[in-house]
């Protein structure tokens, strides 16, 4: 089944209206028979991050007037997962720790990004505080995220640098008072 990224930005660091807009993507895409892969929130709480499996997101419709605190949606876009195992990433829901997005320019399309990011990703090893987790490339490449475990947004950079690949935008992302899983 295709997975589907939503963004959702938050008026306020409010952890439950960031919960309950999480609970609530969650709730319409298991209606949908889909399942909710994973959230990620900035440190800040003013962005979050969902990616859904669904056969399709055609049903999947968030009303901001239902989630208090939450000012923009966008999305649902389909997404490519790339460097890491879906059924890994279910099993696992482990830590991350930065976000990276890049916005892809124009004139890089899939298959050409794919090729880039196999030839690159060995570079990695350049900067062995820092793992790369996974990335989830919209099928519009107009984007993507990167995940990433590391020690600060100073590594993460240097990590971007080996690979030769731009930081449009990097947040450390919140773990909750217990730990969000991935």
């Amino acid at each position: 089944m295709p997975l589907y990224l939503i963004e959702l930005t938050a008026t306020a660091a409010d952890r439950p209206a960031v919960e309950a807009a999480i609970t609530e993507v969650g709730r319409q895409a298991a209606a949908l028979g889909g399942e909710l892969i994973e959230s990620q929130v900035t440190g800040d709480l003013s962005q979050v991050y969902v990616v859904i499996e669904a056969a399709s997101c055609a049903g999947l419709r968030l009303d901001q007037e239902a989630l208090p605190g939450i000012t923009a949606i966008a999305g649902p876009d389909e997404v490519r997962l790339v460097g890491a195992d879906l059924d890994d990433i279910r099993s696992a829901k482990g830590r991350v720790d930065y976000l990276v997005e890049w916005d892809i320019p124009e004139d890089l399309g899939m298959e050409d990004y794919l090729a880039r990011k196999k030839a690159k990703a060995p570079l990695y090893a350049e900067v062995p505080e820092v793992s790369f987790l996974r990335t989830y490339v919209r099928e519009d490449t107009s984007k993507c995220l990167c995940l990433y475990d590391g020690p600060d947004e100073s590594a993460v950079r240097r990590a971007r640098a080996a690979v030769s690949t731009p930081v449009s935008r990097l947040y450390a992302l919140d773990h909750g008072p217990e730990g969000r899983e991935g």
